[in-house]
């Protein structure tokens, strides 16, 4: 046994020289680390592109290493080590030119695609889920609309911004909708009207309007439940009373 042990210790020895050995050339390394990612090996990645990123802070490959370990944490399902890399990197490199990759990892870190297994498995309403980090998303989503129109990644961002304003103007018609049937009409106009607002365009805005012209009426505000229906009326021609 102590035999079989100091055999392991010494190959234990020898694989730390050669991994040592082995960072120091940070061009075969970075080579490593992305076939690596490619090839789903991420945990792998991780370890080296850390290595790289401690060894050689300032050598010409930092700044697309430092990208590459983003989106490895993301891939790997490390989320919160992608959100403050992601945040490092845009706040060290604000004018540089892939900041706009930076952002769309961050908003993929909170984006919330599809519903979990238990969700799928039970037919859970996804309306009804509070959205967590969906407006998170959507906020960096837009911002990356905003202000990287050109990018790349914008058009992606758009679609996955159509599915988190249907998501979440969804969310809130869902709780305009739990005030509505408690008597609670002044919650559930705010409600509607965030979802109106917020998420203008989404596929429940109906459903938004007709919530807040049944409060305006239960509240006795005749007037605004008819500006209301009027609204509603012009711009869904085909559904109105």
């Amino acid at each position: 046994m102590l035999a079989g042990f100091l055999v392991l210790a010494g190959c234990g020895g020898n694989e730390e020289s050669l991994e040592d050995q082995f960072i120091s050339n940070i061009a075969e390394a970075y080579e490593t680390a992305q076939t690596a990612l490619m090839s789903g090996n991420y945990r792998r990645a991780i370890q080296i592109f850390e290595a790289l990123q401690a060894r050689f802070p300032f050598s010409d490959l930092s700044k697309q290493i430092q990208l590459e370990l983003t989106y490895a944490y993301y891939k790997s399902g490390s989320r919160e080590q992608a959100i403050d890399s992601a945040d490092t990197f845009m706040r060290e490199n604000p004018t540089h030119p892939r900041v706009d990759y930076a952002l769309y990892i961050k908003a993929l870190s909170y984006f919330e695609e599809d519903p979990g297994f238990l969700e799928r498995l039970f037919r859970k309403d996804m309306s009804k889920r509070p959205p967590k980090d969906a407006e998170e998303a959507f906020s960096l989503f837009r911002r990356l609309v905003e202000r990287y129109p050109a990018s790349e990644y914008a058009p992606d961002a758009e679609q996955r911004m159509v599915y988190l304003k249907n998501r979440l103007a969804a969310y809130h018609n869902a709780v305009a909708d739990y005030y509505l049937r408690r008597g609670a009409y002044v919650a559930a106009i705010n409600r509607a009207k965030t979802a109106v607002e917020e998420y203008n365009g989404s596929d429940s805005t109906k459903d938004s309007l007709d919530i807040m012209i049944v409060a305006y009426e239960r509240l006795g505000m005749e007037d605004l439940a008819a500006d209301t229906r009027r609204v509603r009326n012009n711009t869904f021609p085909n559904d109105s009373d």
